[in-house]
């Protein structure tokens, strides 16, 4: 719940702008959260209790600017609620802060270790994950979880987040045509979910499959039928008629 002293009477998502108008200056930013969402659009297809987000203002108070991630998810709000979607996501519309949030560091650094991360902490986001595929000596994903109203860094690759029932990591791998290493959601096991892309491809080589199975059946099939037929034929040539048998 919001914890923020806000004015008597408030504005709604419509009366609010809805961009900061400032460009994401790097294609990553739209990319790697474009991938993690559209996982979910598969994964959690049959689900309407939850909003993944790109590059959507977060707003906490009517006269401060929004916070602006790469990407967010919220779990228990609705996942569009009319034909227009949402301009952006408004704390004391929605009542439910983002469970997640992502912000993807490019070349130009934003504060991502520093601001962002005090801005998330008082926010109340339970997980803050940081990607940065240009660090040498550091982890490139970091996943801050919120433990009494602080940040605190979890190891791992990928990391489990048990309240979502997802896990983050990164890997290489191919999406768009670009094969780099990129974000995934991951089971419990650890194992990796798919893209749309390698989905289609798996239902691709299951229904392959099961057309040759279909085509080795019917195959056994006309080899059995031709052999009862020689046999028939063998039959008839001795003088046997096997209609007759007994």
């Amino acid at each position: 719940m919001l914890e923020y002293n806000l004015p008597r009477y408030l504005p709604s998502a419509e009366e609010l702008p809805d961009s900061d108008e400032t460009p994401v200056d790097n294609e990553l930013q739209e990319l790697i959260p474009g991938l993690l969402k559209a996982i979910l659009l598969i994964l959690w297809a049959e689900r309407m209790d939850w909003l993944f987000a790109i590059d959507m203002g977060i707003y906490y108070h009517p006269d401060k600017p929004p916070i602006v991630p790469d990407g967010f998810l919220s779990l228990g709000v609705e996942r569009f609620y009319d034909e227009e979607l949402r301009p952006s996501y408004v704390l004391w519309d929605e009542n439910v802060v983002p469970i997640f949030v992502l912000e993807v560091v490019s070349q130009n650094y934003r504060k991502e270790y520093t601001t962002k991360l005090d801005e998330y902490e008082a926010l109340g986001v339970l997980y803050y994950v940081i990607y940065s595929s240009r660090r040498r000596r550091k982890p490139h994903l970091e996943v801050h979880k919120l433990v009494n109203g602080r940040y605190e860094l979890q190891e791992g690759n990928p990391v489990w987040l048990p309240e979502m029932g997802l896990g983050i990591g990164c890997e290489r791998g191919n999406y768009c045509g670009v094969t780099r290493e990129w974000m995934y959601w991951y089971d419990e096991q650890g194992q990796r979910y798919l893209t749309p892309a390698e989905q289609v491809k798996q239902e691709t080589q299951r229904a392959q499959q099961e057309a040759q199975r279909a085509q080795q059946e019917t195959q056994r099939a006309e080899v059995a039928e031709q052999r009862v037929q020689q046999l028939t034929e063998q039959l008839r040539a001795l003088g046997i008629d096997p209609d007759n048998l007994s």
